[in-house]
């Protein structure tokens, strides 16, 4: 991008802590970034003022302002999403600034990601679709310590962006790349540190459904394991055998981390069964299975935890004591 050029402005539905990583990564590279936040909280619009993400009123104002959306929203609103944006370009043939580039980043089937592209290609709104995915964590400026630990000889600004922070990996798919944007595509894809993996739509959400399989679908393992343990008083001797073969940590790590996250991933294992059904030619028993694992947890005093406002499930044994409370409570309901 030009120097004396207006920064490209990024729109990002919706700010959340994927979103906000993803938005004061962009703006530590030179682009602007901007939001809805109608139905969102005080919070959150606080976060985005902090953060100087600009704020629009509407759909409309926002894909006005916007040359690219961003679309990073629990599975279950990734269809929805789409069709707010869609339904903001009602009546417009054509924009002077040329089409807007609209990424779908959610954890869906690759059926379901089609969904969102013949939508789109039935509006004929001026949309180009891209398939995305987000392999990692939220993006995060590293530690001096960890830049001291990084090669100085680095001097393209890929490397230089991937010295200075923490990325998630985000491939693409689909006959439209981020890199195709005039002027300024080929710096966003590679801030974005994306990786156009195949023309095909689908392909991009179909490797995050496998991807997440391998890993998400271990923490739900991982928990039925540590609160049957409990159950069982045999939680520390459990603890001792996987630390003795180097499985602990991992494990552990995993289960702490995901009650503030566990609502959204309900429907992941959802849309990962339909996929290793649809794709895979499996039955869809072991993730439907997955989803009500993380569906115990969220109704469980767990699914109040936020991040970065951590109470409970910050230990293997609160997590398992935890929900084996939410779990009690439900049958005696039932009973």
């Amino acid at each position: 991008m030009s120097a004396l050029a207006p920064p490209a402005k990024i729109g990002i539905l919706s700010i959340g802590d994927m979103g906000m990583g993803i938005a004061k990564l962009l703006l530590a590279n030179g682009f602007a970034v901007a939001t809805n936040c109608k139905g969102r909280s005080q919070e959150t619009i606080d976060r985005c003022q902090a953060a100087n993400v600009e704020i629009h009123k509407s759909d409309v104002e926002l894909t006005d302002a916007c040359s690219v959306i961003l679309s990073v929203v629990p599975p279950r609103d990734a269809l929805s999403t789409a069709t707010r944006v869609v339904e903001s370009l009602v009546g417009v043939s054509q924009r002077a600034s040329g089409p807007l580039y609209f990424v779908d980043l959610n954890a869906v089937a690759p059926s379901t990601v089609r969904q969102t592209a013949d939508l789109i290609t039935k509006s004929r709104a001026p949309i180009r679709f891209v398939d995305g995915c987000i392999l990692g964590g939220p993006p995060s400026p590293k530690k001096k310590s960890e830049e001291d630990g990084a090669s100085s000889s680095n001097a393209d600004a890929d490397k230089n962006i991937s010295v200075s922070w923490s990325r998630p990996s985000i491939p693409t798919s689909g006959p439209h790349k981020l890199s195709d944007i005039p002027v300024y595509g080929e710096n966003l894809a590679t801030t974005l540190n994306t990786r156009h993996i195949s023309p095909e739509v689908g392909a991009a959400s179909g490797l995050k459904m496998c991807f997440a399989s391998t890993t998400k679908g271990f923490t739900a393992l991982a928990i039925q394991s540590f609160t049957t343990a409990q159950k069982l008083g045999v939680l520390d001797e459990l603890k001792q055998e996987l630390s003795d073969r180097n499985a602990w940590e991992r494990a552990a790590g995993s289960v702490t981390a995901m009650a503030p996250k566990a609502y959204r991933w309900v429907r992941e294992m959802e849309e990962i069964a339909l996929t290793f059904e649809e794709d895979g030619g499996f039955a869809p028993d072991s993730f439907q299975g997955a989803a009500k694992v993380f569906q115990a947890v969220a109704d469980s005093e767990l699914g109040q935890e936020k991040i970065g406002k951590r109470k409970r499930g910050t230990t293997v044994e609160d997590v398992a004591e935890a929900l084996s409370e939410g779990m009690d409570k439900r049958k005696k309901k039932t009973v």
